[in-house]
Order: C-alpha cells, then structure tokens, then sequence
C-alpha cells in the first residue's frame, strides 16, 4: 500500500510539474477568433449596454446552453452572441479582455482572426469594428506588452462576391491587417470557391491562410486545394493531413505550419486529437497549439496544451517545440521573432 501510494503521488506531482512548466512557458498563439473570446459575464454587460435580450438569463444558464455536438451547432450559437457586439468600445472591450487573459497566461504574441462579415451584414460598420479592436491592439502593446496582429476571415458560407467586398472594405485600413483567412460551415464550402478573392489578397500584399476544419467531408482534399491552388502559407486545422502521406511530405516539405486546437477538436468531432498531434510532431511537421473560441470550448491556450500534453503524452521537449513552431511560423519579421525565441531557448534551458 506505501509503495503504491508514493508511486501515485510521484505520478502527481510530475503532472503538477508539467503543467506549471506549461504555465510558465512563453507562447505565441496563431489561431484564435476575437469574437470566439466572448464570455459569457462580458455578453450580458454588453447586452445590457446596448438593450439586447439574450436568450439565456444567467451567466450558468449560458454555458449550459455550449452544447455543440458539430460545426453547424456551433456556429448558429456563436453568430448569435455576436448580437451583443455593436459600438467601437464593445470591440474595444471584447479585445482588451483577451489581451489581459493572453497576457496572464504568458502569451507574448497573437495572431487574431477576425470576422467583419458577420458584423457588417447586421448593419455594423467595418470601420467601427476595427477601430476598436485597434484600439484595443495599441493599448494591449503599451499596458501589457503583447504584440498582436489582425488576420480578416471571410465567411466561406457567404458568397464569393461578399468576400470581395469584405476585401475592398479592408483595404483603407490596410496597414492594421497582416493576413486573411477563411473559416466558417466548410461543407459544400470548399477553398477554390474563393481562389479569385484569395489572388486578389495576394496581390495587394496580404499573407494567406485558411481553414480546413477536423472530419469534415473532402478534408483531405480540401487541404490539397489550399496547397496546391490557393497557395495559402498556413493551414489552420488540418488534422486529416494525416491520412494521406503524400500530403504529409508535401506539408513538412513547404514547411507549411498548422494550427491545432484540441479542446475545439472535442466538442465539434471525436476526441481532442492529442494522439494526432504528438504524430505531427514525430513526422516532422510544423503543428502548433491555439485555443480557436475559448469563450466557447472552454480553455484558452495554456489549458490547450495542458489538455494535448496529457492526453498525447508529450514532453518537455514536445512542449517547447510547439510553442517554437509557433514562434517560426508567426507572420513577423526575423528581428521582431529573435527575442521572442531567445527567451523560449532561455526558458527551456532553466528546466
């Protein structure tokens, strides 16, 4: 009985150990949607705010309602709380609440989708949206010392042409956007229905990413696409790459990073992935760990990784590699990254 008692406490104390090795790593985040960052006690102040009714009447009714089983169930709950949103300060507020989150859990860098369709067709202005998540931006840069950057997703369950327009919309505000996405309902979606939207982006200076969610129908093919006719940089995702091992060489060869996020991955398929993600990490390809709608699926990004290194069995070393594929595939200049990889290489060296 002592014997197994001490074995059990060792065994404890080793998963306390990773996660506050965890906790304190220095990490940058390359997949997460602004709008998914909506809490629940932040909606119903902003509801009040701007005489919005709610479905739900307290902050426990809410989340008991976060019960998605698929994207589409998803979905229809997310856009809905987007109601709330309306004036430049709710985007402010919305943003600078993640950015004090991020920066609690060590986050030196983010890269932040946002989507101006799903505002701009309720009669929200572009510029209102993205003023205040500016504004938010700049004084996350000052007060907390996180580093932020925008990437604008078009809804690829609108049509093409709205893409289009979203895109000529962003182009007066220009040096506040780094990138573009695509996320949204993918099935019947899929990534050429926007290859004209995504040349034009790339013409006008953009960096490219999309979306190509866990099980959904033609994954596989869909993330050819990306590749092989769209010409995207990221795939944010794209854990079906795994089935087909031509497709895998193709990633790990173009270096292309993907943007996982387990506790996501949980609520819309089966299971959190973290077996997929440790085989990633075997094969050589650049995976990284994000949070996606953390208001949503419960967990921002340390929380993510906790979950992945339980569940996958990963290391230390596993663990510092992610955060570094991150850092490497960050949409930042060479100058701006070298501090930021000096103090992961400093961090894992103390352990």
């Amino acid at each position: 009985m002592q014997n197994g008692a001490e074995t059990n406490d060792a065994k404890g104390r080793a998963v306390d150990d990773m996660s506050r090795f965890i906790e304190g790593m220095p990490k940058a985040e390359l997949h997460l949607h602004i709008e998914g960052t909506l809490e629940p006690e932040l909606k119903f102040a902003l509801a009040e705010r701007n005489g919005v009714s709610l479905p739900a009447k307290t902050v426990e009714a809410m989340r008991t309602a976060y019960d998605f089983h698929d994207l589409p169930s998803f979905l229809s709950v997310y856009y809905e709380g987007m109601s709330v949103l309306i004036s430049e300060d709710d985007f402010f507020d919305l943003t600078y609440a993640y950015l004090v989150k991020a920066q609690s859990q060590n986050v030196r860098y983010a890269e932040m989708f946002f989507d101006p369709q799903a505002h701009t067709s309720r009669g929200v202005s572009f510029d209102t949206v993205i003023r205040g998540i500016h504004r938010a931006q700049d004084l996350g840069r000052v007060e907390l010392g996180i580093e932020t950057q925008l990437i604008m997703c078009f809804l690829r369950d609108m049509s093409a042409g709205s893409a289009s327009e979203a895109l000529a919309q962003s182009l007066p505000y220009r040096e506040w956007i780094v990138g573009v996405g695509l996320d949204s309902d993918e099935k019947g979606n899929p990534p050429v229905k926007f290859i004209d939207v995504f040349a034009e982006a790339r013409r006008e200076g953009f960096r490219l990413t999309m979306h190509c969610d866990v099980d959904q129908d033609d994954s596989v093919d869909h993330i050819w696409q990306c590749l092989d006719d769209v010409g995207v940089e990221r795939i944010d995702h794209g854990v079906n790459s795994l089935e087909d091992d031509r497709l895998v060489d193709e990633l790990r060869t173009r270096g292309v990073a993907l943007t996982v996020c387990p506790i996501s991955n949980s609520y819309v398929t089966e299971g959190t992935k973290a077996s997929a993600i440790k085989e990633m990490l075997d094969r050589g390809m650049k995976v990284t760990i994000n949070s996606d709608d953390p208001a949503y699926f419960p967990g921002y990004v340390t929380e993510n990784l906790i979950v992945a290194q339980r569940e996958g069995g990963l290391t230390r070393d596993d663990l510092i590699r992610l955060s570094r594929n991150a850092l490497e595939a960050a949409w930042i200049s060479d100058d701006q990254r070298r501090p930021y990889l000096d103090e992961l290489a400093s961090y894992s060296t103390r352990f």
